[in-house]
């Protein structure tokens, strides 16, 4: 049982300014559930320590008072104090190598370990996530990325009004901007030369649904992929029109022998299925991915696409939103994850090579592997609404206890990684990648 409970200030990445439980969230631990909350004092983080103070909570240079502790991002080796439980996103559980060393020492110190990524529901839907956020602020940088683009290849279009995501003081400065260029599109039209104007996204999560949130600010009518192939062909289309389409499992794959796809078998057998998205790029003027995604299962975009993509001229697909962010993962032209202050590069197919900036030949890429950074105030209330109902039975919780007798939620203990330093049940399997 906890006495204190801590807030640690990020310090992984230098824009990195959310908080996983904000001043508000506080006020009401505090006050309705009596909990003593410490806050390490930060000068970057979107939320000032004078918030936290009137919030009602102690702020210190440290938190070795404090048994449990949250934070957002992984934490430095030298963090981590004997037999405390620490709450944040550990990025361990696909056995992630650059995380062993700081799950090990986790493991020596005895510590437990909650990772958010982990706690679900019972049809083991994520319960604690920023990736609403992702997709809106992958969305605002897409369009962002579009207008500095199409200002290179001469078009002074409605989307270089745009500021990337961090730009804006909050979503909803974001959203009117977006909204006011949605309204021009609608009155004036696209340029003859970009139309039929089609933006993809691939996947249906909560990352998807907030990429989708921010492009339903403009003109948008969504069809289907079959629509999508013949849409060139049609001799008379809108001109004000944003064409959406959205790729599931069975537009993005097909079974190698020629039997009927079967989302089961996809995710269970992944070896018996290829990539057949090929044949949507050409058709493509953005496309946003937001898929999960694991080394067995078919790319959807390789160098080799994007390769005979270019031979053709420069192709319509003019920017590539990979809001996951795997590097070489399901878009094989993300060589790097950008940094906010950074975020796109120009990848060129002929050479396989980035350049950092707008400008080259190729497709440019936003890949920013912190999105939701950019949007700090929003993403972290709305994910410090769901975390909130958790922190005290997490701050009551004995610890010293038998894992079978531990008192804690079912979402939470399911996310329950370490227990005194040792691998729980679910998670035994992790000890492979500890070799």
């Amino acid at each position: 049982m906890s006495n204190f409970i801590g807030i640690r200030h990020e310090d992984k990445y230098k824009q990195e300014r959310r908080a996983p439980l904000t001043p508000k969230h506080v006020a009401r631990l505090v006050r309705q559930k009596k909990l003593d909350i410490v806050v390490q004092t930060s000068d970057k983080r979107v939320f000032t320590d004078e918030e936290y103070l009137q919030a009602g909570a102690k702020i210190a240079k440290d938190l070795k008072k404090c048994s449990v502790i949250f934070g957002v991002k992984e934490m430095p080796d030298t963090f981590f104090e004997q037999g405390k439980t620490y709450v944040f996103f550990a990025h361990v559980v696909k056995g992630q190598e650059y995380n062993m060393h700081m799950l090990r020492r986790l493991m020596d110190l005895k510590c437990n370990l909650i990772e958010y990524e982990r706690v679900v529901d019972e049809q083991g839907k994520r319960l604690i996530f920023f990736g609403r956020y992702a997709g809106m602020a992958g969305m605002i940088n897409s369009l962002w990325a579009l207008g500095t683009r199409l200002r290179e290849f001469g078009y002074n279009s409605y989307f270089t009004r745009l500021k990337q995501a961090h730009h804006y003081h909050s979503l909803q400065e974001a959203r009117e901007d977006i909204s006011t260029i949605g309204q021009l599109i609608a009155e004036n039209g696209i340029p003859h030369e970009l139309r039929p104007f089609v933006i993809g996204f691939s996947g249906y999560g909560n990352c998807s649904q907030g990429a989708q949130e921010i492009a339903g600010l403009l003109p948008v009518k969504e069809i289907s992929p079959e629509k999508l192939l013949g849409l060139h062909r049609r001799k008379k289309l809108p001109d004000n029109i944003v064409y959406k389409v959205i790729f599931k499992e069975e537009d993005i794959a097909e079974n190698i022998h020629g039997e009927p796809f079967d989302v089961h078998d996809y995710y269970a057998n992944p070896g018996n299925y290829r990539s057949k998205f090929e044949k949507y790029l050409p058709c493509l003027s953005v496309f946003i991915n937001c898929i999960y995604w694991e080394k067995r299962y078919p790319r959807l975009i390789t160098k080799e696409n994007l390769r005979k993509l270019f031979i053709k001229g420069q192709p319509k697909l003019t920017v590539i939103g990979d809001i996951s962010c795997d590097v070489e993962g399901s878009v094989e032209c993300t060589l790097k994850p950008a940094e906010i202050d950074d975020p796109v590069y120009v990848y060129n197919p002929s050479t396989e090579q980035i350049t950092m900036g707008h400008k080259g030949e190729g497709m440019l890429v936003m890949a920013v592997d912190i999105l939701p950074a950019e949007l700090p105030r929003d993403s972290s209330d709305g994910f410090g609404d769901v975390l909130v109902n958790f922190v005290k039975p997490i701050a009551d919780a004995d610890f010293e206890e038998h894992f079978d007798d531990l008192d804690l939620p079912k979402p939470i203990k399911k996310a329950l990684i370490l227990h005194k330093g040792e691998l729980t049940p679910e998670y035994k399997y992790m000890e492979e990648f500890l070799k």
